[in-house]
């Protein structure tokens, strides 16, 4: 873990990777190392799949993904720069995670093709302030058109999802 985390943070100077907690935390400390770097930490994903580890119930009746958000949001996250994947896709859990992190930034996947629903998520999700989400949508974008129209397509699918992501914002902005 210590050599991959100096290629990403060093030889290849990303900002930001998304890792894997399922080994522990000794394969998460070594990129903690980099303090100006992001990490976001898997938590509660988007895809079905997900729910075979993450939904489990654990010692003292927790779920698993639960446990994880206590362990980035307490004793993880030594110098601010941890975030947390948590998918559209589950809003009940997202808004169970928020509670947990208090304003831990989410990077939030699932909008779009794998069918989360932006109000959904933006209410579950938001911080106090109305803020704290990343929302993402790939798949929608990506695939919005084909051929020559490809670029004009993926435009307007962005600037859609943007817009309907500023609408209940303001929703949140106005109360």
């Amino acid at each position: 873990a210590a050599q991959y985390a100096r290629e990403a943070f060093v030889r290849y100077q990303a900002d930001a990777l998304t890792v894997n907690p399922y080994m522990g935390f000794d394969s998460i400390e070594p990129y903690l190392e980099y303090p100006e770097c992001g990490l976001i930490v898997l938590c509660r994903t988007s895809n079905p799949g997900g729910s075979d580890l993450q939904n489990l119930t654990i010692e003292g009746g927790r779920k698993l993904y639960q446990h994880v958000a206590s362990l980035v949001t307490e004793k993880w996250n030594k110098h601010g720069q941890a975030a947390l994947v948590v998918g559209a896709t589950f809003p009940a859990e997202l808004a169970d995670v928020r509670g947990i992190v208090g304003d831990l930034p989410l990077l939030v996947p699932g909008i779009g093709a794998q069918g989360g629903d932006v109000q959904a998520t933006v209410n579950a999700g938001k911080t106090a302030a109305g803020t704290g989400l990343m929302i993402n949508s790939s798949r929608a974008i990506l695939y919005a058109g084909k051929g020559e129209n490809f670029a004009d397509a993926a435009r307007g699918a962005a600037l859609a999802t943007r817009d309907e992501i500023n609408r209940w914002r303001a929703d949140i902005d106005k109360s």
